[in-house]
């Protein structure tokens, strides 16, 4: 009789060691993600092409409000390109020249849903595409930038 009740209460400190170090484990694992918020977020590259019509302080002002989307949202921008004025591979809207500016970033997926949704909702943009770099496109573009930095650094 002695021995059922020390084995219940053995029972009940051993359920309640388990119950502490399932805690530990939960908390330690949601501290672990806290701490790697940022690696957790995947890194983009979008392209958009405005109209032609638009003048250069129209482009910047439509730059600056994408570019204020991406940030106002915790994302990061990593590297911009203006690349300007360039022909279009076949008429859009009856254009066939548009100002192409690539922005890259790192952010959430709820992220490239909101900037999308304004690429659409805003007439300057004709065109755009937003898709997520894998490990290797982030290395070449990385190594891609580095290799314009030294080029430009031999020119001087």
């Amino acid at each position: 009789m002695v021995l059922e009740g020390a084995y219940h209460d053995i029972k009940i400190v051993a359920s309640i060691f388990f119950f502490i170090i399932k805690c530990l484990t939960f908390a330690t694992r949601f501290i672990n993600n806290i701490i790697n918020l940022k690696e957790m977020l995947n890194q983009y590259e979008t392209v958009f092409i405005a109209t032609p019509v638009l003048s250069e302080n129209q482009m910047k002002e439509a730059v600056q409000k994408f570019k204020k989307i991406i940030t106002d949202n915790n994302g990061e921008i990593i590297h911009e390109e203006n690349w300007g004025l360039k022909k279009l591979a076949y008429p859009i809207q009856k254009k066939s020249t548009g100002f192409y500016y690539l922005v890259e970033f790192r952010a959430s997926g709820e992220l490239v849903d909101k900037l999308e949704v304004q690429y659409r909702r805003d007439e300057r943009i004709i065109r755009f595409l937003t898709f997520r770099m894998d490990k290797y496109a982030v290395e070449y573009a990385e190594k891609k930038r580095r290799m314009k930095e030294t080029e430009k650094s031999r020119e001087e």
